[in-house]
């Protein structure tokens, strides 16, 4: 029976919330291959499993306008 993948690993300086995304380390739910992403969100491109994107760690920015 395989052993389940790690939970998240997650990667910060001081633990402090930032403004850019924070890569962080999960194994994949699929195939167990160590990925990284960024906030939580993962693609893994051994299998090609996606986690759902509310899943990440804090919520997506939003959409900035551009100007004409």
């Amino acid at each position: 029976m395989p052993t389940p993948p790690p939970g998240p690993e997650r990667r910060s300086r001081d633990g402090a919330a930032t403004e850019h995304p924070e890569i962080t380390y999960i194994g994949c739910a699929r195939c167990g291959t160590l990925i990284a992403g960024l906030d939580g969100r993962y693609a893994c491109s051994g299998c090609g499993w996606v986690n759902e994107w509310t899943e990440g760690h804090r919520p997506l920015p939003a959409a900035r306008r551009r100007r004409a």
